[in-house]
């Protein structure tokens, strides 16, 4: 049986003229047409809301705590839950029991980044709600604090068994 082996002119040329993705493309050699189609790469990258809510959140960081306050002059608890979610077009309730009565709880195994984290009275996860974060996962949340404190990412472990979570999202 016999084989024909290209020539390596030949070889060369068949190299050169497959694309590969990542790798610049050689200039053709000279009296060669080269039409090589360009691989294009697009990257969709889908930002959810929560995503977006947990890194927004950061950025107001040391903002000052203002009892009432809604606004970067100023915020407490639910006021920046408020005015974070607002950013981003949801528009929910003003205070952190209310909020707690407009998000559907979840587990913290079914909480996302951008979830809220609310703060009971006590174990009942039915009791009056006094306190609320943003989630940032694990032990963590972005909230305002108290007075003469700031918007800061803190651990809400100190909640012990009187945390629960809550979305609108998922």
């Amino acid at each position: 049986m016999r084989r024909k082996w290209l020539a390596p002119a030949a070889v060369a040329a068949v190299a050169l003229s497959a694309p590969m993705a990542g790798v610049a493309q050689a200039a053709p050699l000279a009296g060669q047409h080269m039409s090589i189609p360009r691989p294009i790469i697009r990257r969709h990258h889908v930002i959810t809301f929560n995503q977006r809510v947990a890194a927004y959140v950061k950025s107001l960081e040391g903002t000052p705590y203002a009892w009432g306050g809604t606004s970067p002059s100023g915020f407490d608890c639910s006021g920046l839950t408020q005015y974070v979610y607002r950013h981003f077009g949801r528009h929910i309730e003003r205070t952190a029991e209310a909020q707690f009565l407009q998000f559907r709880r979840i587990s913290k195994a079914r909480a996302w980044r951008g979830d809220l984290v609310f703060f009971h009275v006590d174990s009942d996860p039915n009791s009056y709600v006094y306190h609320v974060g943003v989630y940032e996962g694990g032990e963590d949340m972005v909230a305002a604090t108290s007075s003469g404190g700031t918007v800061e990412w803190q651990s809400f472990a100190w909640g012990g068994d009187t945390v629960t979570f809550g979305t609108i999202s998922h």
